[in-house]
């Protein structure tokens, strides 16, 4: 098992109802994992967030699911451009 620390902005803040936390997934967890563990806890709001924004690993984006997560993501909803 592998500790992860989770942050969350905006959007994905307001669907985990916390701002950062913490959470044991396995060793060699990808984003793929990491998106179906959220999903699965917090329902339709975070899937809805999932489905348009991104993982950033180690400073990257990471939107395959086959990628591997560190001990740090920030879940980021979708950006509006301008």
């Amino acid at each position: 098992m592998a500790m992860v620390t989770v942050r969350y902005f905006a959007a994905a803040a307001d669907a985990a109802g916390c701002e950062q936390e913490q959470l044991d997934l396995d060793a060699g967890a990808t984003v793929g994992l990491l998106r179906d563990t959220l999903q699965a806890r917090y329902g339709a709001a975070m899937e809805k967030v999932l489905r348009s924004g991104s993982f950033l690993v180690d400073g990257i984006v990471r939107r395959d699911p086959t990628s591997p997560i560190s001990a740090n993501v920030d879940v980021l909803p979708p950006f509006a451009g301008g």
